[in-house]
């Protein structure tokens, strides 16, 4: 799936705005249970709905990182890209927080504000996200942070190698 794209500038001037949030993503068992194998976090109160019936959860909740882990996909169509770039990369994090658990069988969704916009070298944009994923029916979101994107234009990449 291709991002949106649109001018620098256009970029540029949507810095301090809410974009359309994403699409709902379901988060159940069997996508928990695929986490916690790849990542080896196999805490109870993820893969054990028996167990977790008595945690203070009632039932099987997400990794926080499961969360986080599904920002490039949900950041794809609701965030543009300038027209100029030929790929994105993940830069990093300045903060991140989990507020609420999501639970076994939750839908959630992101919203992204551009907070800052910069070209910290030629050839390369770096943009600055407020992101808030919201859990379905829920007050508190589960996911509170501020990501750094870096893209770097299509002749960027020549650029990049001979640094």
């Amino acid at each position: 799936m291709t991002a949106l794209r649109v001018s620098p500038d256009e970029l540029r001037a949507m810095v301090g705005k809410e974009l359309e949030p994403s699409e709902w993503e379901l988060i159940d068992q069997a996508r928990i249970d695929a986490f916690a194998e790849v990542t080896g976090d196999r805490q109870f109160i993820h893969i054990d709905r028996e167990k977790a019936k008595d945690s203070p959860f009632g039932d099987t909740v997400a990794h926080g990182l499961l969360v986080l882990s599904l920002l490039p996909a949900l950041i794809e169509k609701s965030v543009p890209i300038p027209s100029d770039v030929g790929v994105t990369v993940n830069y990093g994090y300045n903060k991140i927080r989990f507020p609420s658990p999501v639970r076994n069988g939750k839908r959630v969704r992101a919203k992204f504000l551009i907070s800052e916009f910069s070209v910290p070298s030629p050839g390369r944009y770096q943009l600055v996200f407020t992101v808030t994923v919201e859990i379905e029916g829920e007050s508190k979101p589960a996911l509170v942070a501020e990501w750094i994107g870096i893209c770097l234009v299509n002749d960027a990449k020549e650029e990049e190698n001979r640094s």
